[in-house]
This record gives C-alpha cells, sequence and structure tokens, in this order.
C-alpha cells in the first residue's frame, strides 16, 4: 500500500512539474508577444546612426557571441585581419522573472529574401533569426552609420569594442507558420558593446580567430 502511494505521489509531483514549466513558458511567450507590441526607449544615439523619423523601437536584447576574425593577404604583401567581413555568432536574452531567456539568434546567412533592388552578397548579410516563431531579418549597415565604441557615455561607452552601427534591412521573412516578430524589422541598432575588436596581433594568412563580445541590438518597425 505504502509502495502504491509513494508512486501516486511520485505522479503528482512530475504533473505539478510540468504544469509549472508549461505555465512559465507560456508566461514568457506571452512576455515576448506583448514586448513586441510595446514601445522600448532606446538610449539617445548620433544622427549617424540614429534610424530615421516615422520608425519605433518595439524590442531589445542583450547579445553574448564572438566575432570571428581571418587572416587575409594585404596588397603591400604582408596580412591582416579582416574587419570589413568579420562573422558574427551571437545569442539575444532579454531578462524574464529574473532570468536570462533567449529570444533570438544572430549569425551571418544567404538573403533569402531580398527587397526589391538589393543583390545578395554570396558572402551573406548579418542575420537575426526569432527563436520562438523563426521570422528573420536580414540588415546590412547604412552608409556612415558607423561610430567608434568608446565616444559616448550612455550609449557605447566601452573604448576598444567593436563598433555602434545603424543597419538597416534588406530582406525580412515571416516563420515557417506565419510568425512576424521579425518579419518587419526596419533598422537594427547596435549599441553598448563590450569586447574586444579585430585583432592587432601579426597572423598568417587564412588563418581564424574568434572575439567575444557582447552588445544591445535594437529592432525598429515602421510606424503605423
Amino acid at each position: 500500500m505504502s509502495n502504491n502511494l509513494s508512486q501516486i505521489a511520485s505522479k503528482i509531483a512530475r504533473v505539478r512539474s510540468l504544469f509549472v514549466a508549461a505555465l512559465a513558458l507560456s508566461s514568457a511567450l506571452g512576455t515576448i508577444t506583448v514586448a513586441s507590441a510595446q514601445t522600448v526607449t532606446p538610449p539617445t544615439t548620433p544622427t549617424q546612426i540614429t534610424p530615421q523619423a516615422g520608425n519605433t523601437a518595439f524590442l531589445v536584447g542583450h547579445a553574448v557571441g564572438s566575432q570571428g576574425y581571418t587572416c587575409l593577404p594585404t596588397t603591400t604583401g604582408g596580412t591582416s585581419w579582416t574587419v570589413n567581413n568579420a562573422r558574427p555568432e551571437a545569442t539575444l536574452f532579454t531578462d524574464i522573472f529574473g532570468q536570462p531567456l533567449e529570444i533570438i539568434t544572430h549569425f551571418a546567412s544567404i538573403n533569402e529574401n531580398p527587397k526589391e533592388g538589393i543583390v545578395p552578397p554570396l558572402s551573406g548579410n548579418a542575420t537575426w533569426q526569432s527563436s520562438f516563431d523563426s521570422s528573420r531579418v536580414w540588415a546590412a549597415t547604412v552608409p556612415g552609420g558607423v561610430v567608434v565604441a568608446g565616444t559616448d557615455p550612455e550609449s557605447f561607452p566601452n573604448s576598444g569594442s567593436i563598433p555602434c552601427l545603424l543597419l538597416q534591412s534588406v530582406g525580412n521573412k515571416q516563420g515557417p507558420a506565419g510568425g512576424r516578430l521579425l518579419a518587419n524589422t526596419t533598422f537594427v541598432q547596435r549599441l553598448n558593446t563590450n569586447g574586444r575588436a579585430a585583432p592587432t596581433t601579426s597572423c598568417s594568412a587564412g588563418q581564424t580567430q574568434l572575439v567575444p563580445y557582447t552588445a544591445d541590438y535594437y529592432f525598429y518597425h515602421q510606424d503605423q
């Protein structure tokens, strides 16, 4: 009898654990849905990395990841670490009940749904993909949309880190089930970067190196 009661109690405990986990996940998903419809207040930024009027921030994620650099030959016969072709790999988080929750992955990929007049580079574009509905945005840095880190105490205070950027969407795509979290993104800001930029050491052609970094990414959409 006691053995049966123990089994029943164990089953009840498992059911309760599953219920709590499901409730927490439901709350988290609901929070993300609500967040995507609310206004996020980004820090004040210089004009060259501020999205044009008529666009509003709707989501922010704190990124933890790395920038990948490749050593290539230079025109002078030497070698150096590339900066323009650095490849990002990062995970973006938001805070839910005091715990970090993954919301977006960031990487480089081929633009599968380019905007009219855009010819996707074979090297790929910076990509952000929702961890919830798999919607995506591809973006490229706007002309002049680069600011050296450490030159503004509010939005990019960390000297020696990768630059802060303003990127504009060059393609968007809904998730396979019609998810649209990032499908209407117009601009992406990379702010508050913290992590060493391209290596300054000597290198051999073809050598690669990953440099860790963190940053805040703000996502904008066009005002309705």
